[in-house]
């Protein structure tokens, strides 16, 4: 009986030390990965500045860092040709709510939304603003639709009237 609770405990720590391995180079290709970025733009900079001069080197730099990070986001946010081709023969209006063509993004990159509610919340912390946003939009995101079947405002209001919590619409 000793000798299998040894086995086991040895077991599980080369599990966990097989997964924190795995956690820790993740971790360090993506610092591998942005510090990479970081320097490739700096190379870039130092290159155009006898050019252009330093000032138009930053500018074209950062142009090219902006016309990247909008062709990642147009990427995101349109559907590939055939999902689109088949979208429009099902849905036939095309005109669906901004909460219903985010919600489908979401549900279509859902590692991809993680990773920017994190770091949404990161930034949360730091700026009352953005707290401030996001809260906004959550509650607008709650309210309950006119059409739905789901609980009336007055049975909200009952509800919270008898446990003390307030709704958005009070």
């Amino acid at each position: 009986m000793l000798s299998d609770s040894a086995a086991i405990k040895g077991a599980v720590r080369k599990a966990v030390a097989a997964m924190i391995g795995v956690v820790l180079a993740v971790v360090l290709l993506t610092a591998l990965l942005i510090t990479g970025f970081y320097l490739l733009v700096g190379a870039a900079t130092l290159a155009l500045a006898p050019l252009v001069g330093e000032p138009g080197a930053m500018a074209i730099t950062g142009l090219a860092c902006l016309c990247l990070l909008a062709l990642f986001f147009y990427r995101m946010t349109r559907p590939a040709k055939a999902r689109r081709d088949a979208q429009k023969s099902e849905s036939g209006t095309g005109s669906e709510s901004p909460i219903a063509v985010l919600r489908s993004l979401i549900a279509r990159n859902p590692l991809e939304a993680a990773a920017l509610a994190f770091a949404a919340g990161v930034a949360e912390q730091s700026d009352p603003r953005l707290k401030e946003l996001l809260l906004q939009g959550g509650m607008a995101m709650m309210r309950p639709s006119t059409d739905s079947t789901g609980p009336k405002t007055d049975d909200l209001k009952a509800a919270s009237a008898t446990s003390g919590h307030k709704t958005p619409a009070d």
